[in-house]
């Protein structure tokens, strides 16, 4: 037993004690915003390891498509690129005319391989599976109608419309013209005026422009995460021996550590705001809450190996103003709290939210509500009013969209914020989806599960740009000056600008929105 014990001590001073000190170095470099590199080469190295699989899987790919090309029989009757079929639509580069086919008039490429499409991976991301006009999308805004007014149909021309709009463009545009008679010619009456929502309604149902916003972001090439998973990882003995390793890495290397790191801050936030609270004197509390703040949400941060390339710091949020951001995550608050202290408005959360929530409010003025409550509205934009009015109070962190969107766009900012009036500082957060995915589906995922899920994936990788401050001009109302800064914030982060709400995601449409639709074909039909 003896030998045993002395073993064991042995062990453990050669394993243990390296280990602690690895991490109490981390946890140290951490708080005082200083790194040795090791994520930056890190990162590195993981984009030459993706490259390296996409090659692999390119290379497999051709191989079995030309495998398959020599076996299949039917490909000799089938057109090739190089003769294509006189009734065949072309849709390689956009121009040629849609048939009733079965193929898709989408004005773009849409070629398969090997039975999947080349263009799936950009399903809900800045692209979509299909090419919409703008002047055929509908929105919760009126849109200025720009076509020809067209006069007022009969009840027939119009049911004859809907039915006739279901057998293809041309067969309904030669019915418009000829079959229609002369009767509605002469008024100027076209079958195909309803076609615009018709199509746009098929669009809808292949792939709307709100529902794909709250759906994990896709990606052009696997990131060796099963998560993502493509049926890669056993494509080739290579890749499946590199996915093991990283498995391995990332389970049962990173995952403990990182774990260990957020828990050390989360253990710091909560005794080291306590005593800050207790601090009698302003200025020394404030300061301290300043030191405490950063040393929390660098630790967090550094626990999911976080790398924040911050810009244009000149343009940093300065007291009693706004801080205007895009919201992907919870993530984004540690994020944007490594290099600046914030005043924090949200809703009020339980569990591993609800604990630092209440940690932060001991020690600083951080507003928490119930969305649902009207007297927590009314209570919100008093409080806001007091904060902005007060030079000494630091900058106040909103998220004016409402919810976690996947960073693939910006929704509807509330006009809340911009009501109250005070500097706004917009700040545009752009993840890197390749080293992991950073949004939150709070729908899908408890907060728990989604720790889990940043604390398996490789890293989180992100930009920030502070933006110019911005103020409500004269005579311009709060939702005008809040779609102006979403445009920003938008233009800067190369992200989507849509007019839509974000609680979309948990409510169903306005009936107004409706409405406006309805009123804007009849409008069309009348000829006004």
């Amino acid at each position: 037993m003896g030998g045993l014990q002395a073993a064991w001590s042995i062990m453990s001073m050669v394993t243990l004690t390296p280990f602690f000190a690895f991490l109490f170095s981390i946890v140290f470099m951490a708080s005082i915003g200083k790194s040795f590199g090791v994520r930056r080469l890190y990162v590195n190295l993981l984009v030459k390891i993706f490259e390296f699989g996409r090659q692999n899987i390119e290379s497999v790919r051709k191989q079995q498509f030309a495998n398959i090309t020599q076996s299949d029989p039917e490909d000799e009757d089938a057109p090739s690129g190089d003769n294509p079929s006189p009734d065949a639509a072309d849709t390689g580069d956009g121009t040629g005319s849609a048939k009733t086919n079965g193929t898709l008039p989408n004005g773009g490429s849409h070629r398969y391989m090997n039975g999947r499409d080349t263009a799936s991976h950009i399903a809900n991301g800045g692209n979509t599976v299909i090419s919409r006009a703008e002047s055929l999308i509908l929105s919760p805004e009126m849109i200025d109608d720009t076509r020809s007014k067209s006069a007022e149909p009969q009840e027939e021309g119009a049911g004859g419309t809907r039915d006739q709009g279901e057998e293809g463009d041309e067969e309904t545009k030669s019915d418009g013209s000829e079959g229609g008679g002369g009767e509605h010619e002469a008024a100027g009456f076209k079958l195909s005026n309803c076609l615009d929502y018709v199509k746009s309604g098929m669009e809808a149902i292949i792939e709307d422009q709100v529902t794909s916003r709250f759906l994990a972001e896709e990606l052009k090439n696997w990131n060796l995460l099963t998560r993502t998973n493509r049926q890669y990882e056993f494509i080739s003995w290579r890749l499946t021996v590199i996915w093991m390793i990283g498995f391995l890495i990332r389970y049962f290397i990173l995952m403990p550590m990182r774990v260990l790191i957020c828990f050390i801050g989360v253990v710091y936030c909560v005794i080291g705001f306590a005593f800050v609270g207790m601090i009698p004197t302003y200025r020394l509390r404030r300061a301290m809450n300043d030191i405490v703040f950063k040393h929390t949400f660098r630790m967090i941060t550094r626990s999911i190996s976080g790398v924040v390339r911050f810009h244009h710091p000149e343009y940093k949020p300065k007291n009693c103003g706004f801080c205007v951001a895009n919201h992907t995550t919870p993530i984004d608050i540690a994020i944007l709290s490594t290099d600046c202290t914030y005043s924090l408005i949200g809703q009020r959360h339980g569990g591993f939210l609800g604990v630092l929530q209440r940690a932060l409010a001991r020690a600083s003025p951080h507003i928490w509500f119930e969305r649902a409550e009207a007297k927590d509205r009314i209570l919100v934009a008093k409080r806001l009013k007091e904060h902005v009015t007060d030079p000494k109070n630091p900058p106040i962190l909103i998220f004016p969209e409402g919810t976690c969107i996947n960073n693939t766009s910006v929704m509807q900012f509330k006009k809340g914020s911009f009501e109250v009036g005070g500097v706004i500082y917009p700040v545009a957060i752009k993840y890197d989806p390749r080293f992991g995915d950073a949004f939150w589906n709070s729908s899908r995922y408890s907060m728990m599960q989604y720790l889990f899920l940043m604390m398996t994936s490789w890293a989180i990788v992100c930009d920030v740009w502070y933006l110019p401050p911005m103020e409500r001009q004269e005579g311009e109302s709060a939702i005008d000056f809040a779609n102006r800064v979403k445009r920003v914030i938008a233009d800067q982060g190369g992200l989507v600008d849509l007019v839509w709400d974000g609680q979309l995601k948990r409510s169903k449409p306005k009936k107004e929105w409706k409405e406006k639709q309805q009123e804007k074909f009849s409008k069309l039909l009348k000829g006004e």
